[in-house]
């Protein structure tokens, strides 16, 4: 499922604080989406499809009712899981908590033990 909202603005609106509701998280991709190595070294086209491949964002804003993640935090989602909108010209994906597989942040919350 992947959906566009596209909202409207004008030279002269100002910019309006966004505020996310119940279990949300607005995140941005990283615009690093083009070519990339494997660990071999072997060079993948961003025109490569790779199936069931999850992928990281920067958490922008959350809501009330989130709790395992914070502003700043780097989560990872399922692509197809996702809302697309576009705010000022800028690209960004709305989830649901429940949709994000891992986060990976600074704090220590006594984890795994694994670092990104």
């Amino acid at each position: 499922m992947r959906y566009r909202a596209r909202v409207a603005t004008s030279e002269t609106a100002s910019k309006q604080p966004i505020t996310m509701l119940a279990d949300r998280v607005l995140a941005q991709q990283s615009q690093l989406e083009g070519e990339r190595r494997s660990r071999a070294g072997i060079l993948i086209p961003a025109t490569a499809e790779v199936s069931k491949r999850l992928v990281w964002a920067e958490v922008t804003a959350v809501g009330p009712h989130v709790r395992a993640v914070k502003v700043g935090d780097k989560v990872l989602y399922n692509p197809d899981d996702r809302f697309e909108v576009e705010v000022h010209g800028d690209e960004y994906v709305i989830l649901r908590e429940r949709d994000i597989h891992a986060v990976a942040s600074e704090r220590i919350d006594g984890g795994t033990g694994l670092y990104l």
